[in-house]
């Protein structure tokens, strides 16, 4: 005698919307305003869903903001990662810098570094949104550093050169090519930018 099971249905609706693609939509709307500009209402409205939805599937706005600058760094800054391999410090530089001058001249996404933007808009309620973009930056910085210190002892840099100052004097380049482009620089006028910063590059 065959047996006959009987599955229940899930508890609770169905989610009605993708995800990946609502993410996608609340990172456009932070990277254009910042943190603490991006109001609930504008969320809900580009994400297509209501305050319910974005609270169950991706908690609180902070926590939709760290979602979303998950997914920042791991699309628009997988450059940074592909640049540390790079075989010499000069082309780590190299890949970095026409890395950020792609992303700027993108014509699907807003100008500007999401990181910047939000970290320079934070008032004293979104501390913690800051603190965590400048954790982020240092690890970024860390890995830079190691990179150009493996170069260091390959002999690349010239005497007195150090990885922590020329990864200072790097993150000031990229952090200028992404305020200006989110200023409204033209492509002819960052990729100067990025010409002039590998003609005085101190490494070869």
């Amino acid at each position: 005698m065959n047996s006959v099971c009987s599955i229940s249905p899930p508890k609770g609706r169905p989610r009605e919307f993708d995800i990946d693609v609502a993410l996608g939509q609340a990172l456009l709307v932070f990277w254009r305003n910042g943190y603490e500009a991006a109001s609930m209402t504008e969320l809900t409205a580009a994400m297509g869903i209501t305050k319910p939805s974005l609270y169950a599937a991706f908690g609180n706005k902070e926590q939709l903001f760290h979602k979303a600058l998950d997914l920042y760094e791991r699309e628009k800054l997988a450059y940074m990662t592909s640049a540390l391999e790079a075989p010499t410090a000069r082309a780590v530089a190299e890949r970095l810098l026409r890395g950020a001058l792609e992303m700027q001249m993108s014509t699907c996404d807003p100008k500007g570094c999401l990181g910047v933007i939000s970290a320079a808009t934070c008032g004293a309620e979104a501390e913690p949104i800051k603190a965590e973009v400048v954790k982020r930056r240092a690890s970024s910085e860390a890995a830079l550093i190691k990179r150009f210190a493996d170069a260091q002892s390959a002999g690349e840099f010239p005497e007195g050169m150090t990885p922590e100052a020329l990864t200072r004097f790097l993150f000031a380049i990229l952090q200028g090519i992404a305020l200006q482009g989110g200023s409204g620089a033209t492509c002819a006028e960052l990729s100067q930018l990025v010409e002039t910063s590998m003609a005085v590059w101190p490494t070869q």
